[in-house]
């Protein structure tokens, strides 16, 4: 079993749920704060979501060798 899809799949599934968060309170200026004033959630779940489709595309693009 490949490393990767797990992986791919764990941060594909947080990284959707923080960019659903961060899309979902972007309006709330006391939630964001403490963090200048930025969406972390939005670009934390983004970056994450990038990560975990990355994976998941190398981890199905390596070629099955029997």
């Amino acid at each position: 079993m490949d490393i990767r899809i797990p992986i791919g799949l764990l941060f594909a599934i947080l990284g959707f749920i923080l960019l659903a968060f961060g899309l979902y309170s972007a309006n709330d200026t006391e939630l964001y704060a403490r963090c200048l004033g930025r969406n972390i959630n939005l670009w934390t779940g983004v970056t994450m979501l990038v990560f975990g489709a990355f994976m998941l595309f190398f981890s199905l693009r390596k070629k099955k060798t029997l």
